[in-house]
């Protein structure tokens, strides 16, 4: 079984997040596609194989199955675009289905781009937000007043949380078990924490406890949930934005996000892609 390694979302031809890749005869018993991803000890690996008129995907971290990976959704596309050609591939996920497109750009480097499955977005009790602040060594007076703090979902479920300064972005720590519990009480995938740098960048850091992750250097399934959380709470800011993540870990990753007003709808997240040598 041949286990493809991608970098999804680099930047500059560097960094991005790596994901393993695994096109199947047959999709493999759940523990044994575990197994696979425990050894490849990435945030994810994604297995895919043949079915009906695209391709079934599933997900898996080294500890956990996830419902919908960004940065593997990419990485899986990159692969198939290398294999079969550009053009748009359609994924069954576990629960509904997207698209990926693939296309070759000027300057030969390979360009991926998802569309998330629907959004949905809710207000995250205070108690609950206080106890996850904490866990990090902050209050909620470190929370940029814009943005309220709220669950948000695009195929998985986050925390959104916006700081007010860079510096507690990039000095970002936390106690990961005691993290890991907190999120296991409302099924979070991450935990998605961003600082505003203009109307159309933001910076994140993602812990993902979970999948027995400390942080992931790109995560486009949280920046897709970001998106629609940014539509439902009637943001003024630009509808196509940057995220810039993974820099804290020596890993600069960059990922296009674009979403239109309906709520609901699925987010564009984009972003180059290429294989770990």
């Amino acid at each position: 079984m041949k286990i493809n390694r991608v970098s999804a979302f680099s930047h500059n031809n560097k960094g991005g997040n790596p994901a393993g890749v695994v096109i199947c005869d047959e999709m493999p018993e759940s523990k044994d596609m575990l197994k696979i991803a425990k050894d490849v000890g990435y945030s994810e690996t994604a297995f895919l194989h043949k079915h009906s008129d695209g391709w079934r995907v599933r997900y898996f971290a080294p500890e956990v199955e996830v419902p919908f990976c960004g940065h593997a959704t990419i990485a899986a596309g990159y692969v198939l675009g290398e294999k079969n050609g550009e053009g748009k591939y359609k994924l069954y996920l576990n629960d509904g289905s997207i698209n990926v497109t693939v296309e070759k750009t000027t300057s030969n480097t390979t360009f991926v781009s998802l569309n998330s499955p629907r959004t949905f977005s809710e207000p995250a009790p205070s108690k609950y937000v206080k106890e996850v602040l904490a866990a990090f060594g902050l209050s909620i007076d470190d929370v940029d007043s814009n943005f309220p703090v709220r669950f948000a979902s695009a195929g998985a479920k986050h925390l959104i949380i916006v700081l007010g300064e860079h510096e507690k972005l990039s000095s970002m720590s936390y106690e990961f078990e005691k993290v890991k519990s907190l999120m296991a009480k409302e099924q979070l995938v991450t935990i998605n924490l961003l600082w505003k740098a203009s109307s159309n960048l933001f910076h994140s850091r993602n812990p993902f406890p979970p999948g027995g992750v400390y942080e992931d250097p790109a995560t486009g399934a949280a920046a897709a949930a970001f998106a629609g959380y940014l539509r439902d709470i009637a943001w003024s800011g630009n509808s196509s934005f940057k995220v810039l993540q993974g820099e804290d870990m020596g890993a600069a990753s960059q990922l296009l996000v674009d979403y239109q007003p309906e709520i609901g709808s699925s987010i564009k997240v984009s972003g180059d892609a290429r294989y770990i040598i």
